[in-house]
């Protein structure tokens, strides 16, 4: 068995469309690395801090990730010939290495929200005019449902 304590760069596109870690942002690993009889288990956690943006307002938005990681990583992947998401799913080892980044990166992005938020009370933009809601808690427009258009016409024919 052996520990690892490190700091290791992010990746590039370490997270999803709305939020994640910038290339190089620090990523602080605790793992313990064990050996067992089909390959390495690598226990532990990941820390990184996340920026992003608010889905509702745009805003930015930063907040702390903590992971914990468990993965296998076997000597000898499972035949080919196996049903296909046994083999997508197992993780390796190769040339008496084995690669952390992508048993961090599936920890860390579950981990991440579908649609980050600034706050919980955010109210967002407005879907017509994008101003902000919280600044004009009043604000709204005069939707017409357009089935009646054409009996809006005759009100404006007779108007005349």
């Amino acid at each position: 068995m052996e520990t690892l304590e490190e700091v290791v760069p992010a990746p590039i596109d370490f997270g999803n469309a709305l939020i994640g870690a910038e290339e190089g942002d620090d990523i602080d690993i605790n793992v313990r690395l064990e050996s067992v009889s089909d390959g390495i288990l690598v226990t532990g956690t990941a820390f990184v801090t996340m920026n992003g943006e608010c889905s509702l307002c745009l805003d930015p938005v930063e907040f702390d990730i903590t992971a914990d990681v468990q993965e296998l990583f076997v000597f000898e992947k499972a035949p080919s010939g196996g049903p296909e998401d046994e083999v997508d799913e197992q993780y390796a080892v190769e040339n008496d290495e084995i690669d952390l980044e992508p048993a961090l990166r599936d920890a860390v992005i579950l981990q991440l929200p579908f649609q980050p938020v600034c706050r919980d009370s955010c109210q967002g933009l407005c879907s017509e005019c994008g101003i902000r809601l919280e600044e004009d808690p009043e604000h709204h427009h005069e939707v017409l449902d357009p089935r009646w258009n054409s009996l809006s016409a005759l009100l404006d024919a007779d108007d005349k």
